[in-house]
């Protein structure tokens, strides 16, 4: 992953000023909601309902073109828009190939489960920047996110332990932990992690409520979940008697993008301080 991170720096530093991309389409909400902090929005995205759906914030601007599946992108319309380039991630590998016939690819690592997700976040804003000639936004973007998590750190001392999950059905959560950005965010805050088990390459585990009877902390849920999902949780009778719900009634937070960027970071640390950690 290291070298490939270093041939795309060095691809984009050797790219002269007025051939940085300026029309970008990409299938990846990561690299989208980057585009969109630094101030160089993506052309078009892939499943744009269901990139705020999950993402929440940052919103793409209106006139955003929609590209269709993020598997099953349409390959007509995105020829037809005639990119400078095509931003793409290890997930789209497969797709490389195609999408090679509408415009150049760059595949962009990020949260390769061997190295430092936080680490590949950085990195990522910094190639994205140079890419687009955004270097320096992409350097200010760094820079406020980590201003934020250190004033933000004394202010949220003493909260937790937290247990971040996402609800899958009613008798299933995905819970958060490892290189997820929800346990990079709760590190850097200095808020304990309520689930010390394993998780997979993605920074989660799929748990049954009963796996979740020995953990102590507060529950956390992020949006969104299947449509009832909620109501039909919180009337379970095991949910009920969960000890991190007994204890304190859990805070749902609106939608974070788990595999996210430095705006989910910004986001997802906002919304402890404000809702979970200070009222």
């Amino acid at each position: 992953m290291r070298l490939l991170i270093v041939l795309l720096t060095l691809c984009a530093c050797l790219l002269p000023a007025d051939s940085r991309a300026q029309r970008t389409l990409t299938l990846d909400w990561t690299l989208a909601e980057t585009l969109v902090a630094l101030g160089h929005p993506p052309v078009g995205v892939a499943q744009i309902p269901d990139y705020h759906a999950w993402v929440g914030e940052p919103r793409l601007p209106t006139g955003t073109i929609d590209l269709g599946l993020r598997n099953q992108p349409s390959m007509e319309l995105m020829a037809r828009i005639a990119p400078d380039l095509v931003l793409i991630t290890p997930m789209f590998t497969n797709m490389a190939e195609r999408l090679a016939g509408i415009g150049p690819v760059s595949n962009v690592p990020l949260y390769d489960p061997e190295s430092d997700a936080w680490q590949a976040i950085e990195e990522m804003t910094r190639v994205l920047g140079r890419m687009t000639g955004r270097e320096a936004a992409a350097q200010r973007l760094i820079a406020d996110t980590a201003a934020r998590l250190e004033a933000a750190r004394p202010r949220v001392r003493g909260c937790g332990p937290l247990l971040v999950i996402q609800l899958a059905d009613d008798r299933h959560v995905r819970v958060y932990g490892g290189n997820s950005l929800y346990h990079q965010v709760l590190q850097r805050l200095g808020i304990p992690n309520a689930w010390r088990g394993e998780v997979n390459a993605w920074g989660y585990r799929l748990v049954g409520l009963p796996e979740l009877a020995d953990v102590e902390g507060r529950v956390v849920i992020v949006e969104p979940a299947p449509l009832g999902t909620l109501e039909r949780v919180e009337s379970n009778s095991l949910w009920q008697r969960l000890p991190v719900v007994e204890g304190q009634a859990p805070v749902i937070l609106p939608p974070v993008w788990s595999l996210g960027g430095m705006p989910s970071v910004q986001r997802f640390a906002g919304l402890l301080e404000e809702r979970v950690c200070l009222p």
